[in-house]
C-alpha cells in the first residue's frame, strides 16, 4: 500500500485539491492515514478503484 498526499490525488484525478478534500469530508473517498499536518493521505488502489468507478458513472 502506498499513500497520496491531497496534491497528488488531486493531479491524478485531474481536479482542484479542494475537491480532494470534500470527496475525503463526504467519504467518496477515504483517508487511510494523516501526515504530520493532520492533512488526509490516501491508499493509491483506493484513488485507482475511485477513478475508475467515477469515470462509469459518468465523470468525477
Amino acid at each position: 500500500m502506498s499513500l497520496m498526499t491531497v496534491k497528488e490525488v488531486a493531479t491524478f484525478l485531474d481536479v482542484q485539491e479542494v475537491r480532494v478534500e470534500r470527496l475525503e469530508r463526504e467519504s467518496l473517498l477515504v483517508a487511510k492515514d494523516k501526515d504530520a499536518e493532520g492533512n488526509p493521505l490516501f491508499d493509491s488502489d483506493d484513488v485507482k478503484r475511485y477513478k475508475v468507478l467515477a469515470e462509469r458513472l459518468g465523470g468525477i
